[in-house]
């Protein structure tokens, strides 16, 4: 035991583990005042307040324009409209990444091909030839 002690290796696990501990708290600090802050619901509430703001059955144009745009609030966005063109994005940019993908696979498949033929097998062939003549 006092041995395991007396290495640098212990103490450095044990460092380790305390950083991502501490690492691990200030993200969950982090992420528990975020949800405090903006909370799922205000983007509800604010829909329905501006809706129920209004008494005058044939509204003002300019306080329709004003209620029909809604600000932005951080967090999840879930207009469809904006998540077609993000995954469309998305899609395209994943072809080009495949493709570039096949290129470097293809790439190092034919390299490692040659070098086995010209480096690998000519080698073992001499060594045969010189051990068994």
């Amino acid at each position: 035991m006092r041995n395991l002690l007396r290495q640098p290796l212990t103490w450095m696990v044990l460092a380790e583990c305390v950083v991502v501990a501490a690492l691990i708290l200030l993200v969950w600090s982090l992420v528990a005042a975020a949800a405090t802050q903006h909370p799922g619901t205000a983007q509800v509430q604010a829909a329905e307040s501006t809706s129920q703001g209004t008494a005058n059955p044939s509204p003002d144009v300019s306080q329709v324009t004003r209620s029909t745009a809604r600000p932005q609030l951080p967090g999840l966005n879930l207009d469809a409209g904006f998540w077609r063109l993000r995954l469309g994005q998305l899609n395209r940019e994943q072809v080009s990444f495949e493709q570039l993908e096949w290129h470097i696979v293809h790439g190092a498949m034919v390299t490692a091909q040659n070098y086995l033929e010209t480096v690998v097998l000519p080698s073992i062939a001499r060594a045969e030839r010189a051990g068994g003549g």
